[in-house]
């Protein structure tokens, strides 16, 4: 979005040899896992806070990632946590698809 398209970020990226690569305006669809995640962040985590400085706003926002990450459980995860499910197995079976396996 237009908060991403700053002279700053601009230099940033050129001189740290970054490409930029931004999202068709008005088209979340492009992207629509971190548009709801972008969404979810600004719900539950930015509209809730009045910020001191950068890093009170850090602070916040690294409280609120452990949380998301380490306590909440995911519908799409199996209702485990991003840290569950990523130290879990890639896939596990069903017990039901086990049962008819024929050796």
């Amino acid at each position: 979005g237009t908060e991403f398209t700053s002279t700053a970020l601009d230099h940033w990226a050129y001189w740290n040899k970054v490409a930029l690569n931004f999202s068709r305006p008005g088209t979340p669809g492009d992207n629509p896992h971190i548009a709801a995640l972008n969404s979810l962040v600004r719900r539950e985590c930015l509209s809730q806070h009045w910020f001191i400085d950068l890093k009170d706003a850090q602070e916040v926002l690294d409280r609120w990632r452990l949380d998301y990450n380490t306590v909440r459980p995911h519908g799409s995860l199996r209702h485990s946590t991003p840290a569950q499910y990523g130290a879990g197995p890639l896939f596990t079976p069903c017990p039901e698809r086990l049962r008819n396996l024929h050796p």
